[in-house]
């Protein structure tokens, strides 16, 4: 085929070329669930999303495995913080990402790993690096296993760093390392942490690191070499760098391409929970409609960072609704028109050069330009034709308003089932985090979000049976 991807790790674009032909395997690392998704959490999905489309459009059968991380230091730390069983804390956010991921038009992942789930791949992975002689146990006798760095000389290749100029990993104390960037395979129990979040293995009770649990779901749904390893870019170091390591160093070929999207930033800083300067999914879409927010999310090349505001967002809004306005105008003039089999050449050119986003979306407004000369010449069987072509390059993005989950939803809180599935999900979840606020007397926080829901036009009703929500009249 004729596809062409930036590879991070060679840093240039390359042919791709699947480890079996016809086929092709992706392993795009998922959220860490210590709340609910943002916007630069989601963009990941949607260029994952888009990827997985045209792959499928040039006849590929697409394995995508996006795992979610379910334990982990800062699930604990909140969890605790609010009172609340961490498994619970971690599933409560996990179905808001869900939710995030269907209401936004993405495709469900082939599988969606949790890693409390994968204990025994993890363990097992690590004792081979523990015989290959690249991991060791902590000098404490805490249980905890570190992976050293120095026994694998190609440690630093994914982001070319070397290693005396790399930053100490800040995963466990320093004072049981042999070097200060040795990171954790392997974090041994400890007293005022739950015994729930902890497994028993020949080293004590424990939990997994975080990087060990990416290497050991990828090869076990994809096996030891598989094609393409993604995600965002403040990924690529440590994460995806330890990963590569750990894999490589127990004899694996892991990925054959490495693609990192962008980041979505805020007044220049990234997207943070810890910045608090966060755009939940959930917040976002009171403004903009959830296609509307998906064509935001991939107008831009993946490979560039999106500086969030309202005003961008209004703008790339508009520009949907030329395109939408077009399609409905059109199908009203032309009715029964289905999206074409073969996307225009230009447009297919522009997606095969490292899935060029905005080169397509100029190729696709070209189009639009046309049918409405079409439009406005009463040009039926010219508009037709334009008509079907735009449908089938929106649909190779995940717009068209006329297929689904878009056909015939206005807005959030519109009567398609499938859309008010997922509104009924993201109102849940935050009654859920009203109830726990509650729960800890944070009563300024509870109504807080009770007013949030009624500017929405929905009405919270608290009774002996429990809460109930409706859409006021």
């Amino acid at each position: 085929m004729s596809f062409r991807l930036y590879d991070t790790a060679t840093r240039q674009i390359r042919d791709f070329l699947p480890v079996n032909p016809g086929k092709v395997g992706i392993y795009h690392c998922g959220l860490t669930v210590q709340g609910p998704p943002h916007v630069g959490h989601i963009r990941k999905e949607v260029v994952f999303d888009v990827l997985r489309r045209w792959l499928e459009y040039r006849g590929l059968e697409v394995t995508i495995v996006a795992n979610v991380t379910d334990i982990d230091d800062k699930i604990l730390n909140k969890s605790a913080a609010e009172g609340y069983p961490w498994w619970a804390w971690a599933y409560q956010n996990e179905r808001a990402l869900d939710a995030a991921y269907e209401i936004l038009g993405c495709t469900p992942a082939t599988y969606q790993p949790r890693a409390t789930g994968h204990i025994p791949e993890m363990v097992e992975l690590m004792q081979e690096l523990l015989k290959r002689g690249h991991a060791y146990e902590g000098t404490d006798g805490s249980g905890d296993v570190y992976f050293d760095v120095r026994s694998w000389p190609d440690y630093g290749e994914l982001s070319g760093q070397k290693i005396e100029e790399m930053e100490h990993a800040a995963d466990a104390d320093p004072r049981c390392k042999r070097d200060p960037r040795d990171f954790a395979l392997w974090k041994g129990y400890k007293p005022h942490e739950p015994v729930t979040a902890s497994w028993p293995t020949t080293f004590g009770r424990g939990r997994p690191g975080w990087h060990l649990e990416c290497s050991a779901m990828a090869a076990k749904y994809l096996g030891e070499e598989f094609d393409i390893h993604g995600g965002g870019l403040d990924l690529r170091f440590p994460h995806h760098e330890n990963e590569l390591a750990q894999s490589r160093a127990a004899g694996q070929r892991f990925a054959r391409y490495w693609m990192h999207n962008a980041l979505v930033t805020q007044a220049g800083e990234k997207m943070s929970k810890s910045l608090g300067n966060s755009l939940l999914v959930s917040e976002v879409i009171r403004r903009i409609r959830p296609v509307e927010l998906r064509y935001y999310l991939l107008a831009a090349h993946y490979r560039s960072n999106i500086e969030v505001s309202d005003e961008s967002m209004a703008a790339d809004a508009a520009a949907f609704r030329r395109l939408e306005g077009y399609v409905i105008r059109a199908a009203e003039f032309v009715p029964g028109v289905a999206p074409a089999d073969k996307v225009p050449r230009e447009f297919a050119t522009a997606m095969d050069d490292d899935l060029s986003v905005p080169q397509a979306l100029a190729v696709l407004f070209d189009s639009v330009r046309a049918g409405n000369s079409y439009l406005a010449a009463d040009q039926r069987s010219e508009v037709a034709r334009n008509l079907a072509d735009v449908r089938a390059m929106l649909g190779v993005l995940g717009l068209d308003p006329l297929a689904e989950p878009w056909v015939g939803l206005d807005s959030v809180g519109s009567s398609g089932d499938r859309l008010r599935r997922v509104v009924e999900g993201l109102v849940d979840t935050l009654l859920e985090q009203r109830q726990e606020a509650r729960k800890r007397k944070d009563f300024a926080a509870a109504d807080a979000l009770r007013d949030r829901l009624g500017e929405l036009g929905i009405v919270v009703e608290d009774g002996p049976s429990g809460t109930r929500w409706e859409l006021a009249d």
